[in-house]
């Protein structure tokens, strides 16, 4: 990789991990809820030893690090180290910079919400980079690897073990709000994340198959089959165009195809992950 592209990267992900810091210092913290990560656990066990929140992390992360290297392998990465001691430095910074901080609204409510919205933002942003802050995500691989549990499974469960962990420092309200946000969470980083990265199956039915299928080519770049298919009504052939477009190019197909032929009969279907080795989607198929 070249040394542009790297610095790129790092200041990337220096961001990202900076953008989880401050969901974690200016709401997560003040709510006292647990929520899905290690920094959560680290806000209940603050109130049983002598350590603060940011040296809590650190402490667990690498703890995780060296059992994730032990069990695991290399599956983890510079990335993953990077950032797993990054976040608490930079939970650490605040810590000096605002030693008595509280709460911007001074409702943990509003703060665990402010906290799941933010937070998804940094999270989805190491993610689309093959990166992520650490912590609970070397927990799921642990578990995927030796329970064989699917890694979003993994991560649900030990977010929601450490949601009722609140419970052995905090009172039942804070206990449901730390369960309700690890269960918010989840839903919106999956939104911010696997959305993003969705993509579209569009099956079209149209006597300008010939303009459509050049459209796909050649204006969109994509690739696109044709089926053929019969009729059960009146037992005709007909020629299905099928193609996997971005939601951008999604957009510009319908409105292309809705402009030659309104009459064009489209499914749709949404397709989270993909897999093949050829470059032609003829190849890919057949």
């Amino acid at each position: 990789m070249k040394p542009v592209n790297i610095i790129k990267e790092i200041v990337q992900l220096t961001l990202a991990t900076f953008i989880v810091a401050v969901a974690i210092f200016f709401f997560l913290v003040p709510s006292h809820a647990a929520v899905s990560s290690i920094s959560g656990l680290s806000i209940v066990l603050a109130n049983f030893c002598p350590l603060t929140v940011s040296q809590l992390t650190m402490l667990m992360n690498i703890v995780l690090l060296i059992i994730g290297f032990f069990t695991c392998g290399n599956e983890f990465g510079a990335k993953t180290v990077y950032t797993s001691i990054l976040l608490p430095a930079f939970l650490r910074l605040f810590e000096v910079l605002i030693p008595h901080y509280t709460s911007l609204t001074k409702d943990p409510l509003i703060d665990v919400a402010c906290y799941i919205f933010v937070v998804s933002i940094g999270i989805s942003i190491l993610f689309n980079m093959n990166a992520s802050s650490g912590g609970l995500d070397i927990v799921a691989k642990i578990m995927n690897k030796y329970l064989h549990i699917d890694l979003g499974k993994a991560m649900g469960l030990s977010g929601m073990v450490i949601a009722f962990s609140a419970a052995l420092a905090y009172d039942g309200k804070t206990v449901a709000l730390s369960v309700l946000g690890t269960y918010l969470n989840g839903i919106l980083v999956d939104q911010f994340i696997f959305d993003r990265n969705l993509k579209r199956r569009v099956c079209i039915f149209s006597p300008k198959e010939k303009e459509i299928k050049d459209f796909i080519i050649t204006s969109l770049g994509s690739g696109a089959t044709i089926y053929e298919a019969i009729g059960g009504y009146r037992e005709q052939i007909h020629r299905e165009i099928i193609t996997i477009v971005s939601k951008d190019e999604y957009q510009k197909l319908m409105s292309f195809v809705h402009e030659i032929d309104p009459q064009a009969f489209i499914t749709v279907y949404k397709v989270s992950d993909m897999h093949y080795r050829s470059k032609s989607l003829e190849e890919r198929i057949f």
